[in-house]
């Protein structure tokens, strides 16, 4: 896809959720998806390889929590892949400290490369199993925005994400279609002190592709204990 053509694309879907791109980000965004595209062919990155639904199911998607993130705030994206939403938040948000953590160096290698092509700033990867990386006394409990796609079922997901958040922050689940896990997690959120504040369901611009994003307020310290050693969360929810 030629970069006139991606621009229009882009422009144009973020204008139906509210945002509007500068010349800047646009390129920047270009050269991610080349970037992502070529990195593909090495290692596994993304089954969606077709620009325009890189542009929809990859950007747009990570856009759509942008409003739940002040400029300035700290944020760490927990299994964040090839970087969504990271990412393209540190894009738009020049502002705010992200932090993208992963438990596979070669996408730790792919994302520090796209970090330093678009030269983006206030942005860092970290190589970690998250069950491991929340019980660092500098990191537990230091984010104000705790945020994650297509990771886990809810209940699993709370406990990686609540540890990391400060009380009164938020976890910010990002979710398709199904969202019956939500009364699955009700007993994750009592242990690990967090309360849903609101779930907004959308569809992403000119598609019939559903999104829900949870957003989860911290409310109380989580217990030591949690999240638990690699591997358990998953085996044994809350």
């Amino acid at each position: 896809m030629d970069f006139t053509i991606f621009s229009k694309e882009l422009k144009e879907k973020a204008k139906q959720i509210a945002i509007s791109l500068e010349e800047k980000q646009i390129e920047q965004f270009y050269e991610y998806m080349n970037l992502l595209l070529e990195w593909n062919e090495k290692i596994n990155l993304t089954s969606i390889t077709e620009p325009k639904e890189v542009i929809l199911k990859h950007f747009i998607d990570s856009f759509t929590i942008q409003k739940y993130i002040q400029e300035g705030q700290k944020v760490i994206d927990v299994g964040t892949g090839a970087g969504f939403p990271g990412i393209p938040l540190a894009i738009i948000k020049q502002n705010t400290e992200i932090t993208l953590l992963d438990s596979l160096h070669k996408r730790i290698l792919f994302l520090e490369e796209v970090i330093s092509s678009l030269k983006l700033k206030k942005i860092k990867t970290v190589h970690a199993r998250v069950e491991e990386f929340a019980k660092n006394k500098l990191e537990r409990e230091s984010y104000d925005i705790a945020t994650s796609r297509a990771v886990a079922p809810l209940n699993v997901l709370l406990e990686y994400l609540l540890p990391l958040v400060k009380i009164g922050g938020y976890c910010i689940c990002m979710k398709g279609s199904n969202i019956e896990e939500i009364k699955e997690a009700e007993n994750a959120l009592t242990v690990l002190g967090g309360k849903i504040e609101k779930v907004e369901n959308m569809l992403l611009p000119n598609s019939d592709i559903q999104r829900h994003i949870i957003l989860v307020k911290k409310e109380k310290e989580s217990p030591a204990k949690y999240p638990r050693k690699p591997g358990t969360p998953s085996k044994e929810p809350i």
